[in-house]
């Protein structure tokens, strides 16, 4: 090796060796942030479902629904309704609020394709107006109401795959603010079998759309036209601008499988994997033991559970890298049970069906549905 080449290798050397150093310190670096936005999505009443056979089994519910509250949960799995029908349910949730959603839907072209339409609503009336100046109340009050309307087309593409895809409209009605949203959901569900069981994969994106900000009188204010107090002047109209919140965009991977698939007898284990916008990954597992007639009543029943993590509730936001010491109230949140009982006699069926979900410390809600297909 020559003495001028030499130092030229020696000098190449150092600074690849820096080079990688200084990458590997910034991949460190890296790693140890966490960059997830916790509570930076507007719009969360999009994630209260609908129905109470999905609230009972979470969000692996969208591997098995071929209702119509597929609308909601998995839009591919409408085509597969071997009927058209209707539902609609009432959730009874924390601080005396209230959700209800409803949805109707049919299929055409011989049950290759099917249409529906959903409409979901959040909110409380008449609450009292509290300020710093005025503690004991104001004497006015204000209501919210969170609404979205949706429309999905799903079809079938063989007898083993679907797809669906769900348009819809959010508005927010907060106090004397309003805003406005559109987004998507997409959905796709592969069946077949499994040692002779029913096996079924899902993928579902959904809430992809604009972001969320508000207008109106709430945000109505009169400044002064000059800095200086002392200049006496007339106020100037103006208004605040809002920042736009994206809406809470979660993307889903589903499976179930029958364990015990007989004529009139049904054991189904799902689970669920899901990565949101404003938390990091979650899963759902849980299971539905359904008994579809009893004799020759015509009446079945079924009997769900199942329990969905999200990481944000054993997150400490002074330090998001630790995990916070749970207690066992807190644990429990995410746990979700229910039931239901149907009729069916020829095309026509009807069904009720109850969940209850354990919010840890906020408590439990409940979930009430009907449903009925012709």
């Amino acid at each position: 090796m020559s003495e001028k080449l030499a130092p030229r290798l020696a000098l190449a050397i150092i600074l690849v060796g820096g080079l990688a150093t200084r990458l590997v310190a910034q991949a460190g670096d890296t790693q140890n942030a966490d960059n997830t936005g916790y509570g930076t999505a507007a719009g969360e009443f999009l994630l209260f479902g609908a129905g109470a056979r999905g609230t009972a089994l979470g969000g692996a519910f969208a591997a098995v629904t071929t209702d119509v509250s597929a609308m909601y949960y998995n839009p591919a799995g409408l085509a597969q309704m071997p009927r058209p029908g209707a539902m609609v349910g009432t959730y009874d949730y924390l601080a005396d609020t209230r959700y209800t959603w409803g949805g109707v839907a049919l299929p055409f072209s011989g049950g290759q394709r099917a249409i529906g339409v959903q409409l979901g609503t959040f909110g409380f009336q008449d609450q009292p107006v509290y300020t710093v100046d005025q503690p004991d109340g104001t004497g006015g009050t204000y209501s919210v109401s969170e609404t979205f309307v949706g429309l999905t087309l799903a079809q079938n593409f063989s007898d083993r795959f679907s797809a669906g895809v769900t348009v819809k409209g959010i508005f927010d009605q907060l106090g004397q603010a309003s805003g406005q949203a559109f987004a998507a959901d997409f959905g796709a569900n592969f069946h077949s079998l499994l040692s002779n069981h029913p096996i079924r994969l899902s993928f579902t994106l959904q809430n992809l759309g604009t972001d969320l900000s508000y207008g109106g009188d709430a945000l109505n204010v009169d400044v002064p036209r000059e800095t200086d107090p002392s200049i006496p002047t007339l106020p100037q109209p103006g208004q605040f601008r809002t920042k736009g919140f994206p809406l809470p965009t979660t993307f889903r991977v589903g499976l179930a499988y029958d364990l015990m698939s007989a004529d009139n007898n049904r054991l189904t284990l799902l689970s669920d994997f899901n990565q949101s916008n404003q938390n990091r990954a979650g899963f759902t597992a849980g299971g539905e033991w359904a008994l579809d007639r009893l004799g020759d009543s015509g009446f079945g029943f079924a009997v769900r559970g199942s329990y969905s993590y999200a990481p944000a509730n054993n997150a400490d936001l002074v330090n998001p890298l630790s995990q916070t010491s749970l207690s066992d109230e807190e644990n429990l949140q995410g746990l979700a049970a229910g039931g239901g009982i149907n009729y069916g006699s020829g095309n026509f069926s009807l069904g009720f069906d109850y969940a209850y979900k354990y919010m840890g410390i906020l408590g439990p809600t409940n979930f009430f549905s009907f449903s009925v297909g012709w």
